[in-house]
């Protein structure tokens, strides 16, 4: 089963969300357990397994990172794994510098202009890498999906660094 298809969506990155989700629970009313309450053990079996490919399919979709590699996928491309190393150096570079701006937050005098500037960084950096992950997903070509995956993996250490920069502010201001 296509998500997309499922969805009614083209397969494209680039997707209406209120629309996902105004589908979603649409679809999630179709195989609802009450509409199966009287329908045989098999019937209410199938409908809970229905029910569950339709949420994974809007959990994908919904998702931003989710959808790129489900879109690479659906184009046949192998995706880079998590833990091997990145061969651009450069990107090696700017994790370090990003790694030790957020280290340096918790010493800085003003917290909360740190907080933001940090914030700041990564949303201008991670933007600038979606709109190089779309530009490439919209060359539908192997090599341009290949490259596509690389920097969807890159998306995905921005994703670590947000969630440390939350863990980060939390900490600052439960104390």
């Amino acid at each position: 089963m296509n998500y997309f298809e499922l969805f009614g969506l083209e397969a494209d990155f680039s997707i209406d969300l209120t629309s996902l989700a105004t589908t979603y629970q649409a679809l999630q009313k179709t195989v609802h357990p009450d509409r199966f309450a009287h329908s045989s053990s098999q019937d209410q079996m199938l409908a809970v397994q229905k029910s569950s490919q339709i949420n994974d399919a809007y959990q994908t979709l919904k998702n931003p990172v989710k959808r790129g590699e489900y879109l690479l996928q659906l184009r046949n491309t192998e995706l880079p794994e998590e833990q091997s190393t990145f061969q651009d150096v450069d990107f090696l570079m700017v994790q370090m510098e990003l790694r030790e701006m957020l280290a340096e937050i918790k010493f800085a005098k003003d917290i909360d202009t740190a907080l933001m500037s940090a914030e700041e960084t990564l949303d201008i950096q991670s933007r600038q890498l979606w709109q190089e992950f779309e530009q490439l997903l919209g060359q539908h070509s192997d090599t341009a999906n290949q490259q596509a995956g690389e920097v969807l993996r890159k998306l995905k250490f921005y994703q670590k660094l947000y969630i440390e920069l939350e863990r980060i502010e939390d900490t600052l201001f439960d104390d």
